[in-house]
């Protein structure tokens, strides 16, 4: 199922139920029991609106996180107080969020908390899916995080981390999991002034020991923090370059960019699959089936229908519940009409 021609997937978060959502901000009033009840029937909530769209591939939603990456620091030992944010009010943006001080060796002997979650989901989730698990990349991860004399950079940062999301791609793969997302949107942000050759390095070492052994892709993505982007929206800064990357599947935003670097796609192509994003969310506008219909025709002018699947742009996160239900409906209705076109 996996090289399943047209198959449609999610890049892994969710939008929390309203009440998950007001939990989130007062746990001092739940108990600790209460709250896992909370974040599990969460997870069952995402599966059925997953399920209830006919995706091909589902997640947990990311119920249990409370930020894409800022949550997986609970699990980090070497770790100080979050400095206060340089800007609390206005637009939202990233000098809104602290960054966490470094006092130790960084290592989380616990691991990330990534294979309970994806145990959760094999308990609850009904047969016939994928399931898929998602974890930051260690270049992703090092974003939040202050250099100092131990690890003085964020290149110093993310090494301290590959050996920890390593541990938990193992982790993951020893449980069972068939697909599993690295997520790298600071790779996509920076990669326009960094060095790209580097980040295929750093990549290529922290996927290793999940290669072979499942389904790996990556999210290449310029952010969508309250639904902003933040880096430079260009994918052919990345290209050829990241083809280098040893994965199965890219996921490319591209409906929020008007598919404006599409024939990227014909190029990735010829060595990898390509997840293309093929619903935006970043805007309310719910995509009619017959319009995703006319993008996943003109995705097939670039790439054989094996060689591609469809999602959001993004994780679904920072949007609506409402919304990201109908989008989701809609995307997996407009990619079966190409389907029967197909036979």
């Amino acid at each position: 199922m996996n090289n399943k021609p047209l198959r449609t997937t999610v890049i892994g978060s969710y939008p929390f139920p309203s009440w998950l959502e007001y939990a989130s901000l007062h746990l001092d009033e739940f108990g600790t029991d209460e709250i896992a009840e909370m974040q599990e029937d969460a997870v069952i909530c995402a599966i059925h609106d997953q399920a209830a769209a006919g995706l091909d591939v589902i997640t947990d939603g990311e119920q249990t996180r409370l930020d894409f990456n800022l949550s997986f620091y609970g699990f980090l030992q070497g770790l100080g107080e979050a400095e206060p944010s340089r800007r609390v009010y206005g637009p939202p943006a990233h000098d809104q969020r602290g960054k966490h001080t470094v006092i130790g060796e960084l290592v989380a002997p616990n691991g990330l908390g990534v294979v309970d979650e994806f145990q959760r989901l094999q308990r609850l989730a009904p047969p016939g899916y994928i399931l898929k698990a998602s974890v930051p990349g260690p270049y992703t991860l090092s974003g939040r995080l202050l250099p100092n004399a131990q690890y003085p950079d964020r290149w110093a940062l993310t090494e301290a981390l590959v050996p920890i999301v390593r541990q938990e791609l193992a982790d993951l793969v020893a449980a069972g999991c068939e697909e599993i997302t690295v997520d790298e949107p600071s790779m996509s942000c920076y990669a326009y002034k960094s060095d790209t050759a580097r980040f295929v390095d750093i990549f290529n070492r922290t996927v290793e020991p999940a290669l072979g052994h499942c389904f790996l892709s990556t999210h290449l993505c310029f952010g969508n923090f309250k639904g902003r982007a933040v880096g430079k929206r260009e994918y052919h800064p990345m290209f050829p370059a990241f083809l280098g990357m040893t994965v199965d599947e890219f996921h490319l935003e591209m409906a929020s960019r008007e598919f404006s670097e599409l024939a990227i796609v014909e190029e990735i192509a010829k060595t990898h699959r390509v997840a293309v994003g093929i619903v935006d969310v970043k805007s309310y506008y719910i995509e009619t089936p017959d319009e995703i219909a006319r993008r996943v025709r003109r995705c097939l002018q670039y790439a054989l229908a094996d060689r591609l699947s469809f999602a959001p742009d993004c994780g679904l996160s920072q949007t609506a519940r409402w919304a990201a239900k109908e989008k989701l409906k809609n995307m997996v209705a407009g990619v079966e009409i190409v389907r029967g076109e197909l036979g």
